[in-house]
C-alpha cells in the first residue's frame, strides 16, 4: 500500500511538471501587449507553483502540513484556471491552444481536492 500511494505520487508530481512546462510554453505564445504582459506574468507565477508546492507537500511534517500544502497547490490551480479561462474568453489565443491544459487543470484540481478529502479523513 505504501508503495503504491508513493507511485500515484510520483505520477502526480509528474503531471504537476509536465503542466509546468505547458504553461512556460504557453506563456511564450502570448502578445507582447500590455495586456499580454499582465496575464504572462500572472499565469506564470499561479502555473508554475503548483508542482513546487507539490513538492513541499509531500515532505509536509505533519498531516496539518500536507493538508495546508495541498491547499495551496489547489488555490493555484484554480487561479490558473481563471487565466487559462481568461485568454479564452478574451480569444487572446486560439481555444485550441487552450483547451487541454483547461483540461489537465480541471483534473489536477479533482485529483488534489480529492487528496485533501482523503488526508482529511484518515487518521
Amino acid at each position: 500500500m505504501i508503495e503504491n500511494e508513493k507511485n500515484r505520487g510520483d505520477i502526480l508530481s509528474e503531471r504537476l511538471l509536465d503542466f509546468t512546462v505547458q504553461i512556460i510554453r504557453l506563456v511564450s505564445c502570448l502578445p507582447k501587449t500590455v495586456v499580454g504582459r499582465h496575464i504572462s506574468g500572472q499565469i506564470l507565477r499561479s502555473g508554475t507553483s503548483p508542482g513546487s508546492n507539490y513538492e513541499e507537500a509531500r515532505g509536509a511534517e505533519s498531516r496539518a502540513d500536507f493538508i495546508h500544502k495541498l491547499g495551496i497547490v489547489l488555490k493555484e490551480l484554480k487561479e490558473t484556471r481563471f487565466w487559462l479561462k481568461l485568454i479564452c474568453r478574451a480569444a487572446i489565443l486560439k481555444t485550441q491552444l487552450v483547451e487541454p491544459l483547461m483540461t489537465e487543470c480541471d483534473e489536477l484540481c479533482a485529483v488534489i481536492a480529492k487528496s485533501i478529502v482523503t488526508a482529511k479523513t484518515k487518521k
